[in-house]
């Protein structure tokens, strides 16, 4: 079974967190067909790390786990810590294929989103409509 990780930092601000999950949750659901299990690990400040993040993708049977770096730019984390993290967690399970994918910022989609999320900005200026997450809480 092919299980998909999505891996972010992780934030002491527990509603952050919660997106990433729910972001998981929601690729799950477009990507049954592909992936049978699909969820999130974090680097540090949430559950579940990165390590246990895959053990939970082996516990759920996946004998081939992709890890999706939620990151946006080749900082320290993506070049160092994640893959170390990865490569540790590997070698106590080599009967289980694990891969990185490209960390998100480097996607070739990333222009075109960031144009489609450009064209949904809200005035921040006590708009109604708003719902960015800083003018909604003040």
């Amino acid at each position: 079974m092919q299980a998909l990780l999505i891996v972010a930092h992780g934030s002491r601000r527990s509603q952050s967190n919660d997106e990433i999950r729910a972001l998981a949750a929601k690729v799950g659901e477009q990507s049954a067909e592909t992936y049978g299990y699909v969820s999130s690990a974090f680097l540090e400040l949430a559950e579940p790390s990165i390590p246990d993040g895959i053990q939970q993708c082996i516990d759920e049977g996946a004998t081939d786990i992709t890890i999706m770096p939620f990151f946006l730019s080749a900082g320290r984390h993506v070049v160092n810590d994640v893959p170390e993290l990865v490569q540790a967690k590997q070698g106590e399970n080599p009967q289980v294929r694990v891969r990185m994918a490209p960390y998100l910022g480097v996607s070739g989609l990333m222009p075109s989103l960031i144009l489609q999320a450009a064209e949904t900005a809200c005035d921040c200026q006590g708009g109604a409509n708003c719902t960015y997450p800083a003018c909604i809480t003040g």
